[in-house]
């Protein structure tokens, strides 16, 4: 290889959606050399549509792009709407009721994915990241123990090495060198799942202000999600057991309109519509096994961030929430370590324990609200139930969240982990049930739960740094000894004396 082939940079991106444009963004900012290389080109589909407020009043807040996107006119999201739990009555969330979203930023977007992305990268290409598409990662480069740069092909398929302080892994869940972090992927068995999903013209709508809501209709083998991207343009898919997969083999048209059949909420709803048969939306699609987590997040000279990382069901929708939260993290960490003035091991164990305590928030709240529903005769929810299955995937959570403060989750072992899961369902069920009797639907009941306040407490406090900056108050550790943020987020520090 000659040597004009080889180039250097302080970080390379992999991976040009939400998590690799946000963290090459708040890295450039810094005056950083940056280079982003990803193997599509922009727009290009993807699925994971429904945002939540901390992600555009936080994160885009940060990026400078808060206005771009409102000027989008993407589909205003106030809450969601779900037919869960032992009421047939559909409930809502708006989240304005939380007094951390509370206010004129109490709303996100459900996007569409091609458009929405497009945006995050051509912002990184503003911000002095060099963007690269149609280029393909082959693997990484080694020195020792530390990871020093990439081998990459061209779009002529001439294969290329670039050198790097730091390799970002932000390529998803199909990555080819999140291997190479160390470690495994473990998957989860309590959501071992399979999603069919495709997409609809003139769908109906909730009535408003809830227009805009994403839906979601449990059914007797699973549930469904429901997202209004335009005034006409819905996102429908159906989540099974993989144990159900006979459910969505042979033609994938005649198994989703069969799954539709078997929820009354959807099949209503989607009464008069079509589908979409050409185009970006015309393919029905499967994604399979979408919740795990690898046993590393990081080794000297590589980090993994978003799904290359981890991913959980997306009933709340925390996909790129937790994309570009992981983002910041890592931006924070590779700012401070080539500012010099936070150590490599230090910076990374920051954004390691707390990118995992928030993954770890969301699991714990979802199998929380999966054992919450009521459904004696499914397969799907019988196997839902904490008390009915080996501990296994309770013990897999133990492990997961070990080394985070016993005062966030309080598990020392499987039978504990059984023991308060249980108890949070049972507080699930008992606010569901009262806020979907009462016909102004408070759900006050909701926000005032452990678990809820737990999963938006994080990107709550994001939004509210990113909106007021010092304004906002004390910042405190996560974690005993821990770092905090830097006033304008884009540092690690430690906390000022108290």
């Amino acid at each position: 290889m000659s040597t004009a082939q080889r180039e250097e940079f302080d970080v390379v991106v992999v991976g040009g959606g939400p998590a690799g444009s946000t963290l090459g963004s708040l890295v450039a900012m810094q005056g950083h050399r940056v280079l982003l290389l990803e193997k599509e080109t922009f727009p290009r589909y993807q699925i994971g549509e429904s945002l939540l407020p901390s992600t555009v009043h936080g994160i885009c807040h940060m990026l400078g792009i808060t206005d771009k996107i409102a000027a989008e006119g993407f589909t205003l999201k106030r809450g969601g709407t779900f037919q869960w739990g032992s009421s047939p009555t559909p409930w809502n969330f708006a989240f304005a009721v939380s007094s951390k979203v509370s206010g004129p930023t109490s709303f996100a977007y459900q996007v569409e994915r091609s458009r929405f992305d497009k945006i995050l990268l051509d912002n990184a290409a503003r911000k002095g990241v060099e963007v690269r598409q149609n280029h393909t990662v082959l693997d990484v480069v080694e020195d020792g123990d530390r990871v020093t740069g990439l081998r990459y092909a061209d779009p002529d398929g001439t294969e290329r090495q670039v050198s790097a302080r730091y390799i970002v892994d932000a390529s998803g869940n199909t990555s080819r060198i999140y291997k190479r972090v160390g470690g495994t992927r473990k998957y989860s068995d309590f959501f071992r799942s399979l999603a069919l999903f495709g997409y609809f013209e003139n769908g109906k709508r909730l009535p408003a202000p809830n227009s805009g809501n994403i839906l979601s209709a449990a059914f007797e083998s699973g549930w469904f999600w429901y997202i209004p991207l335009s005034d006409t343009l819905t996102s429908v898919g159906a989540v099974v057991r993989r144990e159900d997969a006979a459910k969505i083999q042979g033609d994938p048209q005649t198994a989703l309109l069969g799954l539709i059949d078997e929820c009354p909420l959807i099949k209503e709803y989607l009464a008069g519509a079509t589908r979409v048969t050409t185009g970006q939306y015309g393919q029905l699609r499967v994604r399979k096994d979408y919740s795990y987590h690898h046993t590393s997040f990081w080794r000297p000279g590589m980090v993994l961030i978003g799904d290359a990382a981890c991913f959980v069901d997306p009933v709340f929708s925390s996909g790129v929430h937790l994309a570009t939260y992981s983002a910041l993290l890592a931006a924070r960490s590779i700012n401070s370590i080539l500012a010099e003035t936070v150590d490599e091991r230090r910076a990374f164990n920051e954004f390691e324990a707390r990118y995992r305590r928030e993954y770890g928030v969301f699991y714990e709240f979802l199998m929380s609200f999966y054992d919450m529903h009521i459904d004696e005769k499914s397969y799907f929810w019988s196997a839902k139930k904490v008390t009915n299955s080996s501990h296994t995937e309770l013990e897999a959570f133990v492990e997961l969240v070990a080394g985070m403060s016993t005062t966030d989750f309080d598990l020392n072992d499987a039978e504990s982990g059984a023991i308060r899961l249980k108890e949070r369902s049972a507080e699930f069920a008992e606010a569901i049930d009262t806020l979907a009797g009462e016909a102004q639907q408070n759900v006050t009941p909701l926000f005032r739960l452990p678990v809820v306040r737990r999963a938006m407490q994080e990107g709550s406090q994001v939004q509210a740094r990113a909106q007021l900056g010092e304004r906002a108050g004390p910042n405190t550790p996560v974690f005993d000894g821990g770092l905090v943020a830097s006033p304008d987020g884009m540092f690690w520090q430690d906390p000022e004396p108290a």
